[in-house]
């Protein structure tokens, strides 16, 4: 079976991986049937023949969990389209703060608007 997958590079402490096409049996440092393109996990670079994937995936090639991700968030130039989290992490005291602010606010808005029906009554 033909697998696309990660084949690591790159120093100790600073990996780089190379995308490519193997059999799958075949160790990670063997030489590839074709290199697709190179991925940089530190800096989120990477560089993808993202219709060369494709064709290979057509063909029959199995992309590992990690290199399926890479072909499904990357757009047509092939580079990684990276959305950082902006879920922020707080304590359980500043949550229940930050709940009751937002609460606050919505009631402070609520409040001009329940006073004018009122008044149209």
């Amino acid at each position: 079976m033909v697998k696309i997958r990660l084949k690591r590079a790159g120093f100790k402490k600073n990996p780089i991986y190379r995308i490519v096409v193997l059999n799958s049996t075949t160790k990670r440092g063997a030489l590839p049937k074709a290199q697709l393109g190179f991925y940089n996990p530190k800096t989120k670079e990477m560089k993808l023949d993202k219709a060369a994937a494709l064709e290979w995936i057509k063909n029959g090639a199995q992309p590992t969990t990690t290199v399926a991700y890479l072909i499904k968030n990357c757009n047509d130039q092939g580079q990684l389209v990276y959305n950082k989290k902006t879920e922020e992490k707080l304590s359980k005291k500043a949550k229940a703060k930050k709940e009751a602010e937002e609460k606050a606010k919505a009631e402070a808005a609520a409040a001009p608007a329940a006073e004018e029906e009122a008044k149209a009554e």
